[in-house]
């Protein structure tokens, strides 16, 4: 039924997008075309084509049971790094996909992960302040589904498709440059630029769809001030947006409680179960 769909950041959040896939996807399969997807939307969307969701928790239940705080601010004084998260990140990307890279380029669908590039005369840090500024008077002034900010600052968005990557090291930087949120990350360059989180441009990244007629599924996860489910129709493309039906249970960052990553994906599965539901009333 949906041809492409769209997977939203929203770092550990995404896990309910795992569930509401599992569920749906049981039920009626989901074989889009085109994938198009930001931060750890885009992980997420490699992880189902890859690996059973189950078998992801169990590595991260693993991976951080010895990861105590998410800032180890006595590190300052060693000059080593404050913040766990791009160690244990890249780590993780690099387990999770080895031995499925080929699978993921030769089977999964146009998987296309969105970069945001910093403007022109800022530098990096100063574009991050910037940009983090925008998206959030963005997210919770103007509630925005689709943020214009960044843009009208001078961020532009790049969409690079997961199939041109060279090799699994190729994909864990893709991934981790579209995730790139300092200070949990270092300012991450590609092709010798600096980029941030590609939610800077839109953390709903539609328009690296195609603009072609057909049914789209869009799969955010925060709350915004709307139906929990509605669509939108242009040109003849019909979008579907599903939300969580209620907060996400785990916040983007934390890599302290890998416990709560199931409430997050179970959620997910009855928010699936609903949005069964309302397509065969």
């Amino acid at each position: 039924m949906f041809d492409q769909m769209v997977f939203a950041g929203g770092g550990n959040r995404c896990w309910w997008q795992a569930g509401f896939w599992d569920r749906v996807n049981a039920e009626m399969p989901l074989r889009p075309r085109v994938i198009a997807a930001v931060s750890a939307g885009a992980a997420t969307a490699c992880m189902l084509h890859t690996r059973d969701a189950d078998w992801v928790m169990a590595y991260y239940r693993t991976a951080l049971k010895d990861n105590r705080k998410n800032a180890y601010w006595g590190n300052l004084l060693r000059r080593e790094r404050v913040f766990p998260h791009y160690r244990i990140y890249r780590q993780a990307l690099l387990d999770i996909y080895a031995g499925q890279f080929a699978r993921l380029r030769e089977q999964a669908p146009e998987i296309r992960v969105a970069v945001s590039h910093i403007p022109r005369w800022l530098g990096a840090r100063t574009a991050l302040v910037a940009g983090l500024l925008a998206y959030n008077v963005d997210k919770h002034v103007r509630h925005a589904l689709h943020p214009t900010l960044g843009r009208r600052i001078g961020f532009s968005a790049e969409y690079v498709r997961v199939r041109d990557c060279a090799d699994i090291e190729a994909l864990a930087d893709l991934l981790l440059q579209s995730s790139c949120t300092p200070p949990f990350t270092p300012v991450l360059r590609r092709a010798g630029k600096p980029v941030l989180d590609g939610g800077m441009v839109d953390n709903v990244p539609v328009d690296a769809l195609d603009a072609v007629p057909g049914h789209v599924l869009v799969l955010m996860t925060r709350r915004y001030p709307r139906p929990q489910m509605f669509t939108v129709n242009l040109d003849g493309q019909q979008r579907w947006y599903v939300q969580p039906s209620e907060p996400v249970p785990i916040s983007s960052w934390d890599y302290t409680h890998p416990e709560l990553m199931l409430p997050a994906y179970q959620l997910g599965r009855r928010d699936g179960e609903r949005f069964l539901r309302h397509l065969n009333a």
